[in-house]
């Protein structure tokens, strides 16, 4: 009797959490925010020398070097190459831009004083760590980062790198690097706080890109999503018998937080997890308080990670 009402709670629960999250997507649809992109990687790479003046009254931010850099660029062979497969890939971005869209639509239900920027596709070389630039009135998005994992451009990469440099976690990028500019700066030095830190960025992408996948909120395949949920226990007891929870050894970002091939346990099944466990354990902690507390989004940026850690009542998945 006293599972069957924990049951009908629990299903309670869930049925008022989906129209809540219903309720949530048609007033979202309302917001009147249209996005316009402007595709600059494929104008530049249909311009000709004598179009160096247009592009630069157009886009006066790109081009702080002489005309003579440009023009080099525009007939340099490698560049040709690269810019044509970055045509080929992306003949059609129509998809890419609905989502932005709807992104961009959800960040400003939850923060209504955001102006979306202006959206401008590049290439940059390949220079991964940068594929996307966010300031205040632009988005730069780098297209030749996102031609697949196994792309013959990303050969010389890590292969855990390559992995997402996928058009599927365009999205999840640009998501993210708006997160990292709400979720205030981690002031805090144990691992706990370090891990809340990416918890709350991977819970603010739940709530401003809900129509895409967990796994591409956090940038993990179907496979390694699978892993961390299969081993969520044994990890969370791994942190807590070897105390790591209030630990500030340095190395524990390295081993659990930090993008790497694989997370670092100290155990032979190492080599089959994912890198940045010690992020989706955050994740599932502030989600798990979210759940069972009544605050804002807001509220959940500033609070400290003791807090949501106590008040969170987190039980790993067994």
């Amino acid at each position: 009797m006293k599972k069957s009402f924990y049951l009908l709670v629990l299903l309670t629960f869930v049925v008022m959490g989906c129209k809540n999250e219903d309720k949530i997507e048609a007033e979202v649809k309302k917001i009147p925010l249209v996005v316009q992109v402007s595709r600059f990687d494929n104008e530049f790479a249909k311009a000709t020398p004598s179009d160096i003046p247009k592009l630069r009254k157009e886009y006066p931010y790109f081009f702080p070097a002489p005309d003579s850099v440009w023009v080099a660029k525009l007939q340099d062979s490698l560049q040709i190459e690269l810019r044509g497969e970055v045509m080929d890939e992306f003949s059609d971005f129509e998809n890419e831009v609905a989502d932005i869209e709807l992104l961009f639509k959800y960040i400003k239900y939850y923060f209504p004083k955001y102006s979306a920027p202006k959206i401008i596709t590049v290439t940059n070389d390949v220079d991964h760590e940068n594929r996307i630039i966010l300031t205040d009135t632009l988005l730069l998005v780098g297209l030749d980062n996102y031609l697949g994992a196994d792309h013959r451009y990303y050969t010389g990469i890590q292969k855990y790198i390559a992995a997402g440099m996928d058009r599927k976690y365009i999205v999840s990028d640009i998501a993210n690097a708006y997160a990292q500019k709400i979720v205030p700066r981690l002031q805090g030095r144990t691992f706990l706080d370090r891990m809340i830190y990416y918890g709350k960025i991977l819970y603010l992408k739940d709530k401003i890109m809900p129509f895409q996948t967990d796994g591409q909120k956090i940038n993990y395949s179907e496979d390694e999503l699978a892993w961390a949920m299969a081993n969520e226990e044994p990890m969370w007891r791994h942190f807590i018998e070897r105390e790591l929870l209030y630990s500030t050894d340095n190395k524990l970002t390295l081993r659990f937080l930090d993008p790497a091939p694989f997370s670092k346990f100290g155990l032979e099944l190492d080599n089959e997890s994912p890198g940045r466990l010690g992020r989706y354990v955050g994740w599932r902690i502030v989600r798990s308080f979210m759940n069972k507390n009544e605050v804002s989004l807001q509220q959940l940026m500033n609070l400290p990670a003791e807090d949501i850690f106590k008040k969170s009542n987190y039980k790993p998945n067994k």
